[in-house]
């Protein structure tokens, strides 16, 4: 697998690691973004120790650190805790260039022992702060990470030099990925993958059914993955699960997701908060809403997880039987499901298209819009609507646009309106509407803008 769209991770490493001092670094993002394919490509060719971390007993996990250092740099430990292991290492090894130590999967030693942050506070202040030495803690969890490791009230809190927010890359990397494929199929294969390197490489061929077919065999990754996230990081998995199916057919408040996946209404936040935690869920708020405004929804948050829950979760048996018969249904349904996964896609090409200030979604009772962008200095504000849809009348949808824009409120009396339609292609384009502009993007278009990469106004 390529190291593609990380180089600025990468080189924020380097810098670390050629600082002179001793650093602390801490990198987190969800699972299967890259964080420790990033992290051991920059340790390859430097003298390092890498950990994974398991969800056992921290003396079990101390046992098993000292036994692999050992065994790694052929030296004998007699330490009996963190304190002592720091100590020794550097009394019985000489290191050649400064040594990078590091920990993956860090919050599965603070779900077993909350002082292990203490410790590490400790650790870093006494010890580890005068030596050559990088210290690495990485983590998936990200509330966990934020608010334990690098919030305020940590012990931890001002002690790392620096710290990666590793995040979804931009959909630039498809291109990267998959440089020969059409606009079409690419917004096709982030409809399974989004961005996510693990899943964007197991796909092999622009073609959605041989994709299905391999992706879907009950064998692959790909179809034991949503499961085995799961399972890894909490202990009640059927009831998330029928959470996260709640939201993914359109439950998106806490009573109805709560009804719906059969959960007591007072214990819902409690599961709400673990799935926003790594992030497989998101709040949503109206673009145009204020920050004290307590109004939002939850959504799913990436591709992968809303493809599995529609067309995987609930039809294992299906798919182990008469997998192509199956394969056939999905690819039927594949428009309709590319609907949300299209306004994703055109709202994260909005940067490439307009100067904009903040971008959302609206709604408001029934009335919703797909896309809102908005120019806070020039008072501009765009309403967009997204069809995965060929010969698009765009004069028809931009009718029905104005309509729902009377409603939304914000700098009403002097603001300058325009809109935008996205669409597979267009049956008749619209350039104004009542004397505002009007912007029709089909998928060549996008196409055009996408791969170019430059910035229009």
């Amino acid at each position: 697998m390529l190291l593609i769209d990380r180089l600025d991770e990468l080189k924020w490493l380097e810098q670390a690691y050629n600082s002179g001092k001793a650093e602390f670094v801490i990198v987190y993002g969800r699972r299967r973004l890259g964080k420790t394919f990033l992290v051991k490509n920059f340790i390859q060719d430097k003298e390092h120790f890498y950990f994974l971390a398991k969800q056992r007993s921290l003396d079990v996990e101390f046992q098993r650190l000292k036994l692999k250092f050992s065994k790694k740099f052929n030296v004998f430990l007699e330490a009996k805790n963190f304190e002592e292991f720091f100590t020794e290492i550097f009394e019985k090894v000489s290191f050649e260039k400064k040594l990078v130590f590091v920990i993956d999967e860090f919050p599965y030693w603070m779900h077993k022992d909350a002082g292990i942050v203490s410790e590490f506070q400790y650790l870093w202040d006494e010890l580890l702060v005068d030596k050559n030495v990088m210290l690495i803690l990485v983590g998936s969890y990200v509330s966990m990470m934020e608010e334990k490791l690098l919030g305020y009230n940590s012990p931890l809190y001002g002690r790392s030099t620096s710290h990666i927010n590793v995040k979804e890359m931009p959909l630039k990397a498809l291109t990267e990925f998959f440089p020969r494929f059409g606009l079409k199929h690419l917004v096709e294969i982030y409809g399974l993958t989004d961005t996510i390197p693990y899943y964007l490489q197991m796909i092999e061929s622009k073609d959605l059914t041989h994709n299905l077919l391999r992706l879907l065999n009950p064998n692959h990754n790909y179809f034991q993955d949503a499961e085995i996230l799961l399972k890894e990081e909490v202990r009640d998995y059927n009831t998330y699960i029928e959470i996260l199916r709640a939201v993914n057919e359109g439950k998106t408040k806490l009573n109805e997701i709560a009804n719906a996946a059969r959960v007591d209404i007072t214990n819902i936040l409690k599961y709400i908060k673990v799935l926003l935690g790594m992030r497989i869920l998101r709040k949503v708020k109206p673009v145009t809403s204020s920050f004290k405004e307590r109004i939002f929804i939850y959504e799913v948050s990436d591709n992968y997880f809303k493809f599995w829950l529609r067309f995987v979760y609930n039809f294992k048996e299906e798919i182990e039987e008469k997998l192509e018969a199956h394969v056939k249904s999905i690819v039927k349904a594949y428009d309709a499901y590319m609907g949300s996964v299209f306004e994703k896609f055109c709202m994260k090409t909005m940067p490439l298209l307009f100067k904009h200030s903040k971008i959302g979604k609206w709604w408001f009772k029934d009335k919703e819009i797909d896309i809102v962008a908005l120019n806070e200095e020039k008072k501009q504000i765009l309403f967009g609507e997204c069809k995965w849809q060929s010969n698009v009348n765009a004069e028809r949808i931009v009718k029905e646009l104005a309509e729902k824009a009377s409603f939304v409120q914000w700098h009403n009396a002097e603001r300058r309106e325009s809109f935008a339609v996205f669409a597979k292609s267009f049956k008749k384009r619209l350039k104004s509407f009542e004397g505002k502009p009007v912007h029709c993007f089909d998928l060549k278009d996008l196409e055009q803008v996408f791969k170019a990469k430059k910035r229009k106004v």
